[in-house]
């Protein structure tokens, strides 16, 4: 077999008809050591060696290029089999269908055999932070690529939530459009205030980001999007107890290439997306993204003329990236984003009548009282009706090779984040539960990572850097109309020591073992009514972190891997300790007695275990599957209530069990009938038997059949539906029914019918999204005065969506 680079003229490629595509970019680590690992000895015939020949003199070792002998007219395998494992792996960098061959074990190269093709493609991933083959990584792992995110008609990381087993993305925070609270194996966050963290942590090319509200979450030209889901302890650090999502942005290049694209929808639907790369000379290369997305309310405002819908939202967005290739050895990426947005309060309603001694239903209100329709907003209050956010940021990326085996990575970034939102609690006309809320936070985190690899061995170590200072200011109205402020604020300081090492013991088998040493610093503060109570707190946190992990390649095609592994979480103070008017006194400084309700938690621990099983069991199916226990201590679960001073949010602290197991594939039906699919099951057991995980639903599943019609010279034509399953769970960490706080199960579906011309340099698609449009709920909360049902922003949508390829 030979193999071919993406750069040959179609003349060129004709020479290489039936043989798998490698493109420029694809000498990785990963790659390399798949070559290693099996021992195997490629010499390549022409047309093609000259290709390759030529990248192979052009790029350094240094900079991880494969040292692949060559030789003109033979190929020699260590066996059979190997050669369509390698064709699989590096077909995958080019993310299309590809043909292969099967040769001789030695002897001159055959003709290629044309009736065979090789269906999969092997994702590489930086999960833990090296290059590798997704099968080869010890980790429950998800990837969409760029081609998969486009296909599927995937916007941001709540349609991402939909296809990954257990895991449940849903939008709360302050009735705002940009939130996002993503849920793995039943560990997220419900809330967006300062004090409080997620459970799974958020990061884009390698920076974390510490707010998930006011952020741009669209997806516009990323090369891929990883979901890591268990503890991350060590690689990841804080705030991944539950999982980690990577985004990874596309990279400025050698090669000039671009992209428009355009989408025009019901309910206002406007989105366009523009990508540029090139060089600017021999050593500097720099692209750009800009990105505009509109999309029009499923609900009115019946008491106002505000000019706006509940749930519209429109965004601007913008990313520019410059790449300075100094020499083999040497390569420093700085890059700058920005974004802006706005749009009107996520839907949500409010049940009065379910709660009969609650303060609403005493005051003389009904259910009949707020809108008819629960996607419709009665409220009275203006400034409750709008919201808004804004962030930006510059991070540096400097990599340099010491040499061939050692190498160091720098990564600073510098980040802002605003919003406004609030919510009018009570739905009503009348200023009885109003939070407007207005909300900032400033983040720098500087992280040193060393990689190397020395014969057998391969290790990373890295220091981490984080800080974070923020605040959260609501002018709230409770019950009695008289207005009150209060404003909570926190500074946070985070450092850390990690390292990972791996051994191959066989060719077959490789362990590793990482740990992880944690410091955190906390000092917070809460301010009521200008000064009326002023508390404040400061504690700190440390944590040794650790895992453990065997990966064994049972064969070519299969690989299984066993993990244990262990995170942490800082402790946390309270986001809305309302609490502190039951210790007013005057005669103490702040106005409260000391001790008091202002405390942090203690930090939380993860431990899980998990067996999994990676490849391709036969030629038309690729799959994974994952089993898991994980062991939480002094996890907290959040609890909400309405008092005479405001809304108050304590927690109560459990330990909890989870266990399930999980599962991906790809099964082709033909060479152009391909259904994908996920299935997660989770079971939670909490020490409380009062409790319940919240928002995490026992079952999640989806299914997504896609059928391409090639027609020759016309191109192909492709029809795609995408069905997910979320079924039902709580909205708060209760299972009382008394409480109306039970969320049903959904069901929703996607279209997608794309056609794409023979030379690949446009695409037209049809789509429709929720196409029976299923309406349903992503949050409920009981306060005792009144049941919030925080409804799906989330309707039927169909559209047009055209885009444009330059460079190709």
């Amino acid at each position: 077999m030979a193999v071919c680079d993406d750069h040959l003229s179609p003349a060129g490629r004709q020479g290489c008809r039936g043989l798998a595509w490698i493109p420029a970019q694809a000498a990785t680590e990963g790659n390399c050591r798949f070559y290693r690992n099996r021992r195997l000895d490629v010499r390549v015939a022409a047309p093609c060696a000259e290709v390759l020949t030529r990248s192979h003199r052009t790029v350094s070792p240094r900079r991880r290029s494969c040292p692949i002998p060559i030789a003109d007219g033979e190929i020699t395998m260590r066996a059979k089999k190997n050669l369509l494992v390698i064709a699989v792996g590096l077909a995958l960098m080019q993310g299309q269908l590809v043909n292969a061959q099967q040769a001789a074990a030695t002897g001159p190269l055959e003709k290629p055999d044309e009736s065979k093709t090789v269906l999969f493609d092997a994702v590489i991933v930086t999960a833990t932070k090296r290059e590798a083959n997704i099968y080869q990584v010890p980790v429950a792992i998800s990837a969409f690529s760029a081609e998969t995110i486009e296909r599927q008609g995937i916007a941001d990381l709540t349609d991402i939530g939909k296809f990954v087993p257990n895991m449940n993305v849903t939008g709360f925070s302050a009735g705002h459009t940009s939130s996002v609270n993503a849920f793995i194996r039943g560990i997220g966050l419900q809330d967006h205030l300062i004090t409080t963290d997620p459970g799974v942590g958020v990061y884009v090319d390698g920076v974390y980001l510490g707010r998930q509200v006011g952020q741009n979450w669209s997806l516009a030209n990323i090369n891929r999007v990883e979901v890591l889901r268990g503890p991350q302890g060590t690689l990841y650090g804080r705030n991944s107890i539950g999982g980690a999502i990577n985004i990874i942005t596309t990279q400025p290049g050698e090669k000039e290439e671009g992209r428009a694209s355009f989408t025009l929808g019901t309910r206002g639907r406007v989105n366009s997306d523009v990508y540029m790369n090139g060089k600017l000379n021999d050593t500097v290369a720099a692209s750009f993204t800009g990105a505009y997305t509109k999309r029009g309310g499923i609900g009115k405002f019946v008491n106002l003329d505000t000019n706006r819908e509940v749930g519209e939202s429109e965004d601007f967005a913008g990313r520019l990236a410059v790449k300075w290739q100094a020499n083999d050895d040497f390569s420093l990426l700085v890059a700058v984003d920005a974004n802006d947005g706005n749009g009107g309060l996520r839907p949500y309603t409010t049940l009065i009548d379910e709660l009969p001694n609650g303060a609403l239903f005493q005051a003389g209100f009904r259910n009949s009282d707020v809108a008819a329709n629960p996607f419709d907003n009665n409220t009275g209050q203006a400034d409750q009706a709008k919201t808004t956010n804004s962030a930006s940021g510059v991070s540096l990326t400097a990599d340099y090779a010491f040499n061939e085996n050692v190498s160091a990575k720098l990564i600073f970034s510098d980040r802002h984040s605003e919003y406004e939102a609030g919510l009018d609690d009570d739905s009503l006309f009348e200023n009885f539960i109003t939070f407007p809320e207005v909300g900032e936070a400033d983040q720098t985190s500087v992280e040193l990572q060393i990689s190397g690899t020395y014969e057998r061995w391969d290790f990373i170590t890295g220091l981490y850097y984080f800080e974070e200072d923020g605040f959260a200011r609501q002018d709230n109205t409770v019950f009695t109309g008289f207005p009150g402020n209060d404003l909570l604020k926190q500074d946070t300081e985070s450092k850390a020591i990690y390292t990972n090492v791996g051994f191959h013991v066989t060719d077959q088998l490789r362990l590793s073992a990482g740990l992880r040493y944690t410091e955190d610093d906390k000092k917070a503060g809460f301010n009521i009514n200008d000064s009326l109570i002023d508390a404040t707190g400061q504690r700190d946190w440390n944590q040794v972190s650790w895992d453990v992990s065997a990966t064994y390649d049972i064969n070519e095609y299969m690989s299984t891997y066993a993990t244990i592994q262990n995170g942490y979480q800082s402790g946390q103070f309270p986001p809305r300790p309302f609490c502190l008017f039951g210790f007013i006194d005057f005669t103490q400084p702040g106005n409260v007695s000391t001790p008091n309700c202002f405390q942090a938690n203690d930090n939380v621990t993860a431990t899980n275990y998990e067996i999994g099983l990676k490849g391709e069991p036969f030629s038309f199916l690729s799959m994974s599957i994952a089993l898991f226990l994980t062991d939480y201590k002094d996890l907290p679960y959040q609890v909400s209530s309405t008092t005479s001073g405001g809304f108050d949010t304590r927690n109560i602290i459990v330990d909890q069990q989870s266990t399930g197991v999980e599962w991906e594939g790809t099964l082709w039906l033909s060479e152009n009938f391909l259904v994908h699919s996920t299935a997660g099951y989770i079971n939670v057991d909490v020490d409380d038997p009062t409790a319940v995980a919240p928002l995490t639903p026992k079952y999640t599943a989806s299914l997504s059949p896609e059928y391409t019609w090639r027609m020759g010279v016309d191109g192909k034509l492709s029809l795609r539906a995408d069905y997910s399953f979320r079924d039902g769970m709580h909205g708060e960490p209760t299972a009382d029914p008394g409480r109306f706080t039970r969320i049903k199960s959904r069901s929703l579906t996607n279209l997608n019918v794309t056609y794409v011309p023979e030379n690949e340099s446009w695409t037209l698609a049809l789509y429709g999204t929720n196409i029976f449009d299923k309406r349903y709920d992503n949050a409920r909360l009981n306060t005792g005065d009144y049941v919030l049902q925080i409804l799906s922003n989330d309707a039927s949508e169909f559209g047009v969506r055209f885009t444009k390829y330059f460079g190709r």
